[in-house]
């Protein structure tokens, strides 16, 4: 079966395939170590992974790089206000971000290289462009790629490069005017500034830092070549980012770049934007101090194609842990699939794969795996290996491992939560009903719904 991807260079769907026949060789921008990962950014990470799962369960072998950026402006920001090192800041937010990854069931990348680690073969590049005339020292002793140099720039994005040349009233930015040669022009080396403190390396044009484009350039090249199969990240990063690597790497290899380009939409938050600033930024500690566990959150993360955005809920959340029990269930009535590695085909769930092998399309794989779940009634279905084999592969494939939820929801409630549930049993004993209702409207804005039973209550995620 092959696998087939929109690519966003083209706007068509190709097959992925391992150009050296060998590894499906690809590149997958990763976090900004400066604070925790939102679950806007899980589900772009999320995704790749099932990417990566259906590859090598469509028998492609993989070899995936996801990086670390740990050098910018954010995590020296970052750093010097917590009053740390910079490597003390960014590995405790690197070792936050990997625990996440462990509970969220992602595979861990084959290579997770770090800006800081890499930054000999970023000078290496920028020396490389310097010497091709398309990067140049500026006044303010910042080394700067030259865009105009590039005759393809724009072709990711379909920016027309006139745009980017100057501002709509036709003038440079006053801070450029005596530094860039051009608006477009971006940083590859910036010169040390002395709120950098001691985060500065040396460097043919002084001391400083790299700028965040050309770590990616540097540490793909590394580790991947010249040329690689499929390079992935969230659409924010098709411009600038993703544009300013395919410049930095072409320009000095000469050769293209990336074959193939695997962009996830946002994710949006009741049908709006996600954002610090509206207070709906969401963490996975947040998913689960409502109760929710991070399956349940992967789960929802997956439901919705990958080129199209998501809108998130606490409500979705409930809807995942009823599917997953579905998914535990079918489990049970199917039987364990030993024996059943060897079949040929993935029997009744052929549908599913073929729905990820065509576009990565998670929701139609998951009804696609529901409607063969429904008719797995007890006799119902005569079950084959195939089919038990092709539930086994879906599961992987999305990674699901359909572990076994906590034997109560207020078992896993919040402590605060726990006390106010218990607060207001007590005042309905009281028979201080206001309060009652009052500390119940309290417990659905935290997102539980509290019900009485005879000798007590029940919680449930709301």
């Amino acid at each position: 079966m092959d696998f087939f991807l929109i690519n966003t260079l083209t706007g068509e769907k190709e097959r992925i395939y391992a150009a050296d026949g060998k590894a499906l060789r690809f590149y997958a921008c990763g976090p900004t170590v400066y604070g925790p990962a939102h679950i806007g950014n899980f589900r772009t990470f999320i995704l790749q992974d099932v990417f990566r799962r259906t590859a090598e369960a469509l028998g492609v072998p993989t070899f995936h790089v996801r990086n670390y950026t740990d050098v910018d402006d954010k995590t020296i920001r970052g750093a010097r206000a917590a009053g740390q090192s910079l490597k003390a800041f960014t590995d405790h937010w690197r070792e936050r971000f990997e625990a996440d990854c462990l509970a969220l069931n992602l595979l861990t990348p084959h290579v997770t290289p770090s800006a800081v680690e890499n930054i000999p073969e970023q000078i290496d590049m920028i020396a490389q462009l310097v010497e091709k005339d398309l990067a140049y020292q500026a006044a303010d002793e910042t080394v700067y790629y030259r865009v105009e140099g590039f005759a393809d720039y724009g072709k990711l994005s379909g920016l027309d490069r006139s745009q980017t040349v100057v501002n709509a009233d036709g003038r440079l930015n006053s801070n450029d005017e005596y530094t860039k040669e051009s608006v477009a022009d971006f940083a590859l080396w910036k010169a040390w500034k002395e709120e950098d403190g001691e985060n500065r390396w040396d460097s043919p044009w002084g001391p400083g830092r790299p700028g965040w484009h050309i770590e990616c350039s540097a540490m793909a090249r590394k580790f991947l070549g010249d040329s690689f199969d499929l390079h992935s990240g969230g659409v924010d990063l098709i411009f600038p980012h993703h544009e300013n690597e395919i410049a930095q790497s072409e320009g000095c290899t000469g050769e293209q770049m990336v074959r193939h380009w695997f962009h996830v939409a946002h994710l949006q938050i009741d049908g709006g934007k996600m954002s610090k600033s509206l207070g709906n930024l969401y963490t996975l500690d947040d998913v689960r101090e409502r109760g929710f566990t991070p399956e349940e959150l992967r789960y929802v993360l997956i439901s919705g194609h990958y080129r199209q955005p998501l809108s998130f809920s606490w409500e979705s959340l409930g809807a995942a842990r009823a599917a997953l029990k579905r998914l535990r269930a079918a489990r049970e009535l199917l039987g364990e699939a030993d024996g059943a590695a060897d079949a040929t085909g993935f029997g009744d769930f052929e549908p599913a794969l073929r729905a990820l092998a065509d576009d990565l399309n998670t929701p139609k794989a998951i009804g696609e795996i529901f409607s063969v779940v429904k008719k797995l009634e007890p006799g119902a279905l005569e079950v084959s290996d195939a089919t038990r084999h092709g539930f086994a592969v879906s599961m992987r494939a999305l990674g699901l491992e359909l572990a076994a939820p906590p034997e109560s929801a207020l078992d896993e409630a919040p402590e605060n939560v726990k006390l106010l549930a218990q607060s207001r049993w007590e005042a309905k004993q009281a028979r201080d009903f206001n309060t009652a209702d009052q500390l119940r409207d309290e417990l659905l804005g935290l997102g539980w719904r509290v019900k009485d039973a005879k000798d007590g209550f029940e919680l449930s995620p709301k």
